[in-house]
């Protein structure tokens, strides 16, 4: 095993020993009650099943057979969730065969922030997922369930269900994805058009085709964002079917492994090998999803959403912990927005089960730990396939990669070390995905350019005030200004300034998220400028570094000058304009509650 590896794990089990202890006392409590159809009054039993057929209710309350709970993401808006419109019925027809009933005990809220990118909507977006947790746990509140099958698949979606079980931690839970859509335009043709349309080179209609065209049907997108790492990361806690993230919603297979999840959950229950989540998760899994993330160049947002995850299950973990990893974690994939490849392609040439191998066999990934598939992670580095009788087995993956320029093995990896960084200094702490971005644009030293919203900033570009060098800052972008929303709108203008030969960074307290690509880009800065960060101590023309060889990020301003500065303050016009119209009321809480982007964006501490 790799002595940071080790090293890591057994510095978040010491700073979470409490925590995690009085978590684990809360598990073993509710684990060691009676079954819910036991210890519940009648009336509460008879609402419970009313609507049930009478052979649901026979098996539920005389045979005490296992009853299941869906917690349903499904919507027909998010192309990754469409798919989830039928499996009620089919999980519901595999209980039966298996003598076991199934409920959906509810469904819980999923938006699209493709939809919503540089729109009002995408405030609320880093909410929803608290929102999600909270649905969850409305969901199971019922408390009647042995255990649950999640369906979700997307950005806020996963982490907030996660969440929600994690706060049911005596349950066993298994997480039920649906598979991405076939590959459409490549990613980096979309990307192109994106920037020829910032430029004025092509109008409107040839952006809205190549859109379409890269987004054409059911299943996730095919980019490695939030979405796909989010299946990544599943894969390595041993939350899913070993092997299911990346099978196509319409493969034979892909309904072969929902149906397996059903047997999955069953095996897990108390009358089975009992593996409720709050035991699966523990700081060993934990570690095991951060080094899946930095070894395949996933999501930024995971450095906050899976803080939050930790949080929930009473362990505590920050963004040292994820950079002393990334200086140990070798890179293993190469898949958009950190190359040519989707996650069709990184499938097709070994997926998740290869990774997973490739780092269980050099020791930095925990091998004896509890998943859905037993007392180890090895299940979850062989590849499923649908046998001639139609059911699911395994295999071994060939010693190979099936594309070594998508997937590589531990011995030869893209790079030595991880696709994350933490930078650090007089404007705050940040992290930056190092992974797509050219080695000559890690150092980039330039006059700021200060913006308190993407308009403006959009605005300045079309007027040609960006032409040079420069780092463009983008401030009260944090969770309490306005839910800390992602800014993909600024990366096509961004990369076409880069593209003219300057040198360009970008520098805020928001978030950018899984498609953050080839522009430098210092995320998520903590403390935020509207909690007196120092990003509000700013000023145009000030000489900002972002070093992400050496981890720093700093206002060139002479140290008496910058202890004396004011800060700036957001202007009643941004502030009224942040928490109104579209729901942004109702959501005024949560921002006001809020914790730092660091301390997991959570909003229920």
């Amino acid at each position: 095993m790799n002595k940071t590896l080790i090293a890591v794990t057994e510095r978040i089990r010491a700073r979470s020993a409490a925590s995690r202890a009085a978590y684990l006392d809360g598990v073993d409590r509710l684990a060691g009650r009676k079954r819910g159809i036991e210890r519940m009054g009648c009336a509460n039993v008879a609402h419970a099943v009313a609507a049930m057929p009478a052979n649901d209710k026979l098996r539920i309350v005389a045979e005490k057979a296992p009853h299941l709970a869906i917690v349903t993401a499904y919507n027909d808006m998010l192309s990754a969730h469409q798919p989830y419109e039928a499996y009620p019925n089919l999980l519901r027809a595999e209980a039966h065969a298996q003598g076991a009933t199934v409920q959906v005990a509810g469904g819980v809220p999923a938006m699209c922030d493709g939809v919503t990118q540089g729109l009002p909507g995408m405030e609320l977006s880093l909410f929803s997922r608290d929102t999600i947790a909270m649905a969850t746990a409305v969901s199971l509140s019922h408390d009647v369930f042995d255990a649950a099958l999640l369906l979700g698949i997307c950005d806020k979606i996963v982490p907030g269900l996660l969440i929600g079980a994690l706060h049911f931690g005596h349950l066993p839970c298994v997480f039920v994805p649906a598979g991405p859509m076939s590959s459409g335009l490549p990613n980096n043709e979309k990307a192109k058009v994106r920037e020829q349309f910032a430029q004025g080179l092509v109008g409107r209609d040839e952006l809205l085709k190549a859109e379409s065209a890269a987004y054409h049907g059911a299943g996730t997108c095919t980019f490695y964002g939030t979405a796909n790492s989010n299946q990544m990361l599943l894969e390595a806690m041993g939350l899913h079917v070993p092997g299911a993230a990346f099978v196509h919603p319409h493969e034979p297979l892909r309904e072969a492994l929902t149906r397996e999840a059903v047997r999955t959950a069953l095996s897990i229950t108390a009358k089975a090998r009992y593996t409720p989540i709050g035991r699966l998760v523990d700081e060993r899994c934990i570690v095991n999803a951060m080094v899946a993330l930095l070894a395949t160049g996933g999501s930024t947002n995971h450095l906050i959403h899976w803080v939050a995850v930790a949080r929930s299950a009473g362990i505590l973990i920050d963004w040292s912990d994820f950079s002393e990893l990334s200086a140990v974690v070798p890179l293993l994939s190469r898949v958009y927005p950190n190359g040519a490849a989707d996650v069709n392609q990184f499938q097709a040439a070994g997926g998740p089960s290869f990774v997973i191998r490739e780092l269980l066999d050099a020791g930095l990934m925990h091998e004896d730990v509890l998943s859905v598939a037993g007392n180890s992670l090895r299940p979850f580095a062989r590849q499923p396939h649908l046998a001639e009788n139609q059911a699911v087995q395994w295999h071994d993956l060939a010693p190979e990669s099936g594309d070594e320029s998508v997937v590589r093995r531990a011995s030869a990896p893209f790079s030595a070390s991880g696709g994350l960084k933490l930078l650090q200094g007089n404007l705050g702490r940040a992290v930056i995905k190092v992974s797509a971005v050219p080695e000559d644009r890690h150092i980039v030293e330039a006059p700021a350019r200060i913006f308190a919203d993407q308009e403006s900033m959009l605005a300045a570009f079309k007027a040609g005030e960006l032409e040079r060098d420069v780092v463009v800052v983008v401030r009260f972008q944090g969770p309490q200004a306005n839910g800390m929303p992602e800014l993909h709108k600024l990366t096509p203008p961004l990369a076409v300034l880069q593209g003219r030969g300057f040198k360009v960074a970008l520098v805020t307290d928001g978030r950018m998220s899984g498609a953050s690509g080839k522009v430098p880009a210092a995320i998520h800065v903590s403390p935020e400028a509207l909690a007196g960060g120092p990003l509000g101590k700013l000023r145009d023309g000030d000489l900002v570094r972002l070093d992400a060889v050496t981890g720093e990020l700093l206002a060139m301003v002479p140290e008496a000058e910058w202890a004396a500065r004011e800060q700036a303050q957001i202007t009643p016009e941004h502030a009224a304009q942040n928490g109104q119209g579209l729901g942004r009321e109702l959501f005024a809480g949560l921002r006001r509650n809020v914790r730092t982007a660091e301390e997991g964006a959570v909003s229920w501490l």
